[in-house]
């Protein structure tokens, strides 16, 4: 929780907060878990890191933390090296896991003011009491771990990854587990401690999750970081539109001069979607229309949606490598 907010360093300005050049990881037995990843963070921001199960995501977060040795490449967090200087790179960073590793005979509050004094931390009553308070474990903190609920004891590994004062925080599957209602509510603190000046990164198989917090999404698949985009422009760059017409009158059939791929009839005849590009100069909505006039085909009601980002993740990582590439390409060399 620290003091400078994100606000007060221009985004365009400031140095990215974690920097991470040409780094990759080979195991013993050859495989290649991470593949030269380039990726920048931005001081103050939510950067949310997607990928299928294997991709590579708790790989690139345990190097940036300390716990696996690069094979190749260079990491710095907050202008230290994780390798040359690890005392004060591991200092910056809080890292809250996705497994629930805690001693279950200790109480919360014990655990939490062991976790500040192993980064050699002074006792900071008053600042462990502000942590327990806004993560709503301060009632609790005379419990043995124990006796806590699953989602009580997610809260206390954020606790104790907040407890050294850190400017960066991994959260790997931070909702993993638990229920709507808490994961609302710890969506609710992640924005809080954002705008309190924590750089935070999260990992999630939660789509709706990076959709409603993060400011950027990262894709990785298979070891490699296929984009890097801003959230909003990523939505606008890969997203398809839709135009659903609702029929006066069902169709049996699409006319032959009306069928092509992004017109498609519902399976009762009653609906007609087109998928069109919202980015282009020629949507073809004004011809599509015109020629539904010319069929006599009448629409009683119409409406547009847009591909939410769960959409284009699945179609980012079930593509091949080349055309993810020449999709991600731009946006990679802006976001990133």
């Amino acid at each position: 929780m620290s003091s400078v907010t994100a606000a007060s360093v221009p985004a365009a300005e400031a140095a990215p907060i974690v920097s991470i050049r040409g780094l990759a990881k080979t195991y013993a037995g050859g495989f290649q878990a991470l593949k030269r990843v380039d990726l920048d963070i931005r001081r103050g921001e939510i950067f949310a890191l997607l990928g299928p199960n294997g991709a590579g995501k708790t790989t690139l977060i345990s190097i940036v933390c300390g716990i696996v040795n690069p094979s190749e490449g260079t990491v710095l967090a907050d202008g230290h090296d994780i390798v040359r200087d690890y005392r004060a790179a591991r200092a910056t960073i809080g890292l809250v896991p996705q497994e629930l590793h805690t001693d279950a005979f200790e109480t919360v509050w014990d655990t939490v003011k062991f976790s500040r004094g192993l980064y050699g931390k002074a006792p900071d009553a008053a600042y462990l009491e502000r942590v327990l308070r806004e993560l709503s474990l301060w009632d609790k903190r005379g419990e043995k771990i124990m006796a806590l609920s699953g989602g009580m004891k997610r809260r206390v590994l954020i606790a104790k990854a907040l407890s050294h004062e850190p400017s960066i925080l991994f959260l790997d599957e931070p909702t993993a587990g638990v229920d709507v209602e808490l994961r609302r509510e710890m969506w609710a603190m992640v924005s809080r401690l954002r705008a309190s000046g924590v750089t935070i990164i999260l990992t999630t198989h939660y789509i709706d999750e990076a959709e409603e917090m993060a400011d950027r999404v990262g894709v990785i698949d298979r070891g490699e970081l296929v984009l890097v985009e801003d959230k909003r422009a990523l939505m606008r760059k890969l997203g398809k539109k839709q135009l659903t017409l609702q029929l006066q009158a069902p169709l049996a059939a699409l006319p032959p001069t009306l069928d092509e791929p992004a017109l498609s009839l519902s399976a009762d005849g009653s609906e007609l979607t087109y998928t069109f590009d919202a980015q282009s100069e020629e949507t073809g909505i004004a011809a599509l229309l015109r020629r539904l006039g010319e069929h006599g085909i009448d629409f009683k009601d119409l409406r547009t949606s847009q591909s939410s980002l769960e959409e284009i993740f699945v179609n980012l990582v079930a593509s091949p490598a080349a055309e993810r590439a020449a999709s991600g390409r731009g946006a990679a060399e802006g976001g990133a």
